[in-house]
């Protein structure tokens, strides 16, 4: 279930990498590389040699795609006190809701996600060890900054072939020492369908045991999408967008436009203003949501299986045994069963 796990048999500049770590703490080291550079087998070594040498150790992993830590879709702290051999042996103490596999529409999420658990971390642990995603150009570029700009971190280690990450290396210069590695020639590749091997057996894992739970959507807030915004659509508005537009309007509200719910009476084109947004039915179909408490922290993940708009009722499919604490349900953008298969990715606008 691991592409990563615990070696010895690194390159000569890990071990001076680890010295100089363990020399500096206190100190933020953050990992940056591309798809199978060797991110997380770095961070598993660096982690396992620290505690070896006495020191406290957090580590951050919001590789959300690729995620050790479980659940995927989340970044998350841990502080590991033994030895291990990979990052999936380790209990989160906290995780930070993201929504989805594929982040590049979250860039201001997945910056603050890492800042919000480094800060967690800072004090507790001498370490801080951020792992992060493959992706580095693009938006991936520019996400990497803003984690940088917000976190500071004393270390910036990136993982590269032949100097393809010389712009990035500049661009992060100004906000931490960057120390540039070689891949390791024992780095492997993992085609796609690979890593979503692993990624689905994660989510079997993860939802393994989990139950049928009510939510009460009139006291849990619904953030993350546009759905119970506003005023209650009046049936005669919603007859109205019914006939104009053949649709089956399941529920809507009005504020700055109007956002209905509907599924689709026939099939046909259909050409609306910005002043209408609609939501497919089907899309909210076993969507994953976090659950997020009152300190903006999501306890754990569900599957959303039904909303009963009427009576403002949602019922979710969760390993949490509990929803004490909980005072937000956040809707993600993608669509997972609980057996693992993902059922695709939504865009931010979507909902």
């Amino acid at each position: 279930m691991n592409k990563a796990a615990y070696t010895t048999e690194v390159p000569q500049d890990r071990l001076e990498l680890l010295a100089e770590v363990s020399s500096r703490a206190p100190v933020k080291v953050m990992i940056v590389g591309g798809t199978d550079s060797g991110k997380t087998t770095l961070a598993t070594f660096l982690a396992r040699e620290l505690i070896s040498l006495g020191h406290s150790v957090a580590v951050v992993d919001s590789d959300v795609g690729q995620k050790g830590i479980l659940p995927p879709a989340t970044i998350s702290l841990a502080f590991p006190e033994e030895r291990f051999q990979c990052l999936s042996e380790l209990k989160a103490a906290a995780h930070y809701f993201i929504g989805t596999v594929a982040p590049s529409q979250f860039a201001g999420e997945m910056a603050a996600g890492v800042k919000r658990l480094v800060d967690l971390a800072d004090g507790r642990a001498e370490v801080v060890i951020i792992d992060t995603t493959g992706f580095v150009s693009g938006i991936g570029a520019e996400m990497k900054r803003l984690k940088a700009e917000l976190v500071r971190p004393d270390l910036i280690v990136l993982l590269e072939r032949n100097n393809e990450l010389e712009n990035l290396a500049r661009s992060l210069a100004r906000y931490g020492e960057v120390v540039r590695l070689k891949v390791s020639e024992l780095a492997k590749k993992h085609s796609r369908e690979e890593r979503r091997e692993v990624r689905f057996e994660k989510w079997r894992t993860y939802f393994s045991g989990a139950s049928l739970v009510e939510v009460d959507l009139s006291t849990v807030q619904v953030t993350g999408t546009a759905l119970f915004g506003g005023r209650p659509l009046l049936e005669e508005e919603k007859s109205l967008l019914a006939e104009v537009f053949k649709w089956v309007v399941l529920a809507g509200w009005k504020d700055d436009r109007y956002t209905v719910v509907k599924a689709d009476a026939e099939n046909m084109p259909r050409h609306y203003s910005r002043a209408l947004h609609a939501i497919d039915f089907e899309k909210l179909s076993n969507l994953l949501v976090g659950f997020i408490d009152e300190n903006g922290l999501c306890p754990g993940l569900g599957i959303l299986k039904w909303i009963n708009f009427s009576t403002k009722t949602a019922q979710v499919l969760t390993p949490l045994d509990s929803l004490e604490g909980v005072t937000e349900l956040r809707f993600g953008r993608m669509r997972v069963l609980e057996t693992g298969e993902e059922l695709g990715l939504l865009r931010r606008e979507e909902l």
